[in-house]
């Protein structure tokens, strides 16, 4: 399972494309990039992105509270949410993380902090190049 999410048109709902392919990748990745300013962002995050402070409170908690942000609100929103992960002093426990790593869970969807923040960064990154696009989720 997973967060799909992109920046749209918001009269056409289209997905926005970027000036040039980029290779961001999530979840999931183009070979040879994309121009879609879209991202797949595994569930297994979730934990960092309703921690408390991270989004604002709203319809939809966690990183769903972008969902409907014109990309250049979101820009506050998203740097807010990258600041409060850093400054936090939480992290996985040794036994989670063994628990994780028992279940295969390696690499990008092991649920680090760290790894919760990269999507972050990238979600900050389309919002800079495409500031008049519309955040919509699945």
């Amino acid at each position: 399972m997973s967060y799909d999410i992109s920046l749209v048109d918001p009269v056409t709902k289209e997905t926005l494309l970027l000036d040039a392919p980029h290779q961001i990748k999530g979840g999931t990745y183009a070979i040879g990039g994309t121009r879609e300013a879209e991202l797949n962002i595994t569930y297994n995050y979730a934990r960092w992105y309703r921690m408390e402070g991270v989004f604002p409170e709203r319809e939809w908690s966690g990183i769903r509270s972008i969902y409907g942000m014109a990309g250049a609100e979101s820009i506050p929103v998203l740097k807010n949410a990258i600041a409060v992960l850093k400054n936090s002093d939480q992290e996985l426990s040794d036994e989670e993380q063994a628990e994780y790593e028992k279940q295969g869970v390696t690499g990008y969807w092991m649920p680090t902090k760290v790894n919760a923040m990269k999507p972050l960064h990238s979600l900050l990154a389309f919002a800079q190049m495409r500031p008049d696009g519309v955040w919509n989720g699945d």
